[in-house]
């Protein structure tokens, strides 16, 4: 079955460390070679600045990784295409797979929305406004003071929406979220899990999952053990728990994956690259029909990629 995973961190890991080869690097946990084993169709591959990089060089790492999505991902491996909006999805061929640029948190642009002009001209389809605390645009959700779009958010989210691009929530603290809910045209969470199974801060709780459901959205379950069961170890069946639990919310038609693999320190069991979702597969055909499966894995995200 085709695979769709709304995020990864794989041009972090190579922006890090210039000598990995995404063709086949086994410290990588997705890599071509990875995604072909598996038959994951669209991967979703973030910019991330690292909290370290100083505010006055962070544009240029978005840079630098936007340089490594063309020259070290596509140039190379022409069996990856350039996914822009649902129809270049709907053009793959059989042995092609989409690569999606996105952007997770707009430190990166500091309060200068040409920045995220040209991020957006240089091909990013969806943006998270923060990591995990606050910058410019809003506060993240570990950030304790909790607050939601400033001026420029809402500034940044009128770009998006004149843009057609992906607004993802996963990272927003929760005032942030519904801001984002009332004024974003095209909104998910590309990797986040339930509040209510694991009350972490980084999940959603029942009426922000709901609210999803309700705009027609879609949220990608995530392989973070510590957001699965709040600790270091994690099992498939976590992942399947979370996924039930957003279904019997009535999400069936609302919910995927998004592994944050090269994100994570420590793995699911058995899920620990993408070529691993093969074991994930396994279990979900246990519980699950095949149109419920092909539903999880591909085609709830697929269809809420922009025209």
């Amino acid at each position: 079955m085709k695979i769709f995973d709304a995020h990864c961190d794989v041009l972090y890991k190579l922006f890090a460390n210039p000598t990995l080869d995404f063709s086949a690097s086994p410290e990588l946990q997705v890599n071509l070679d990875r995604l072909t084993a598996s038959g994951t169709k669209v991967q979703l591959f973030a910019i991330y600045v690292a909290e370290s990089v100083h505010p006055d060089l962070k544009f240029e790492a978005a840079l630098r990784m936007t340089d490594l999505f063309y020259d070290r991902i596509l140039a190379p491996c022409p069996q990856v295409k350039l996914i822009k909006n649902r129809q270049d999805i709907e053009q793959l061929g059989d042995h092609e797979i989409g690569a999606v640029l996105t952007l997770e948190g707009c430190d990166a642009i500091g309060q200068d929305l040409l920045k995220l002009r040209t991020l957006l001209r240089l091909g990013v389809r969806s943006v998270g406004l923060t990591w995990n605390y606050g910058n410019y645009a809003a506060d993240g959700a570990l950030e304790e003071r909790g607050a939601g779009l400033s001026r420029f958010g809402q500034q940044v989210v009128q770009l998006l929406n004149e843009t057609s691009t992906m607004c993802d929530v996963s990272h927003l603290s929760e005032k942030g979220f519904w801001d984002v809910m009332e004024c974003a045209s095209h909104v998910f969470a590309s990797h986040s899990n339930s509040f209510k199974l694991c009350q972490h801060p980084r999940n959603l709780k029942d009426d922000q999952i709901k609210a999803l459901i309700q705009r027609d959205s879609v949220m990608g379950i995530t392989f973070v053990p510590e957001f699965l069961a709040g600790k270091k170890e994690a099992a498939v069946d976590d992942v399947l728990r979370h996924l039930d639990y957003v279904c019997s919310l009535g999400g069936e038609d609302h919910v995927g994956f998004g592994s944050d693999f090269d994100g994570i320190e420590f793995t699911v069991e058995q899920l620990s690259g993408n070529e691993q979702y093969a074991n994930l597969l396994n279990q979900l055909q246990k519980y699950y029909s095949d149109i419920q499966v092909r539903k999880f894995l591909y085609d709830n995200m697929a269809s809420r990629l922009p025209l």
